[in-house]
């Protein structure tokens, strides 16, 4: 049935489809008999919470940051059964982000191209909104361990110079952290022109030790995960490892989107009329997990990692928990697999 609604949005603008489908299921969603319909018929019936960080996530399968940038869907996400919502990337200043069109299909190579850029509405705005959803969760949150964690991404405004990156981290923590569970450093984003240069050592330190100054003067300290891209070297790899364990980081994420084009099935001359932006879906699956493979080796097992890139079934999920991610994020796979998917993958982890 998915295949047949697939064929038919996909004949339209990537992003508009994006929010038109979400806009679909909120409403949806905002009819109570309804939305217990959609959670029966997608959510998993498998009973298998993950413990981590201190934190009980219902299940093993979380969105990635991007889907729901501004945090205006969470409901309809927890009743399509993620056990976790990464929102975001957020920046202390609402902006538009690159030019439009900036998201494009790859059908071929079941992937996605997008140059997004952080567009989002701002630390402020979203912080808001998140206050609103825990305010009306509140037995949720104390009472049921089912409940939908939520992640926060954070990130810096175009705008603001490398060297006061840190700033704009420290703004998106300290206004976020009432209300996520848990925290991501995008540094790794390939649309947003000069960021990817924080992945080095020296500019990544800055930042995350003074995150983790704030955090440790909260009465309740949240984790902070730091999200890298599969094109590092051997050596930047290596450099994330060792601060990550020097400064006691709680995990990484594996990967973000690659600016790589090697090995696609789809014409070269259709992918030149995209243009730049950071590929998504089934060809970074095998990078993403050699590089888990590679952090958890390395590191001897000590740092913590959530594994994305490439996951379209259960199949796929349990490949990067074997390669050492304790949890996994969807994105593209959600796109192509269609609602379903958590119940899928939930039901193949909890068989294997």
């Amino acid at each position: 049935m998915y295949k047949i609604i697939r064929a038919i949005l996909f004949l339209f603008d990537p992003e508009k489809v994006h929010y038109f489908s979400m806009n679909v299921l909120k409403m949806m969603c905002g009819i109570g008999p309804v939305k217990k319909i959609i959670r029966l018929f997608f959510a998993s019936n498998t009973n298998d919470p993950y413990s981590l960080f201190n934190i009980q996530f219902p299940n093993r399968i979380g969105l990635g940051a991007g889907f729901d940038k501004n945090a205006k869907y969470l409901r309809e996400l927890e009743a399509l059964g993620f056990g976790f919502v990464e929102i975001g990337t957020v920046t202390p200043l609402p902006q538009d982000g690159n030019d439009k069109p900036r998201l494009f299909r790859l059908p071929k190579d079941k992937a996605l191209i997008n140059r997004m850029g952080f567009n989002n509405d701002g630390v402020e705005v979203i912080a808001e909104r998140l206050k609103t959803w825990k305010q009306t969760n509140v037995e949720a949150q104390t009472n049921n361990t089912k409940r939908l964690i939520i992640g926060g991404n954070i990130g810096k405004n175009k705008i603001t110079s490398n060297e006061d990156a840190w700033k704009d981290y420290e703004k998106c923590f300290i206004a976020l952290h009432p209300f996520v569970d848990y925290f991501v450093v995008n540094v790794s984003s390939p649309n947003t022109p000069g960021l990817r240069a924080l992945q080095e050592k020296d500019a990544l330190a800055k930042i995350l030790t003074n995150l983790q100054q704030l955090n440790k003067k909260e009465p309740l300290p949240k984790p902070i995960l730091l999200k890298i891209a599969p094109d590092l070297t051997v050596e930047q790899v290596d450099d994330v490892i060792n601060l990550s364990l020097e400064i006691n980081l709680d995990g990484l994420i594996v990967s973000n989107t690659t600016i790589s084009r090697d090995d696609l099935q789809t014409d070269a001359k259709v992918i030149s009329t995209m243009g730049a932006g950071g590929l998504s879906g089934l060809p970074v699956k095998n990078k993403s997990t050699a590089l888990i493979q590679y952090i958890s080796n390395t590191s001897g097992k000590r740092l913590t990692i959530i594994g994305s890139g490439g996951i379209f079934t259960g199949e796929d999920a349990a490949e990067k928990i074997k390669a050492g991610s304790s949890l996994v994020q969807v994105w593209t796979g959600f796109i192509y697999e269609g609602p379903g998917i958590v119940k899928r993958i939930s039901n193949y982890l909890a068989k294997h």
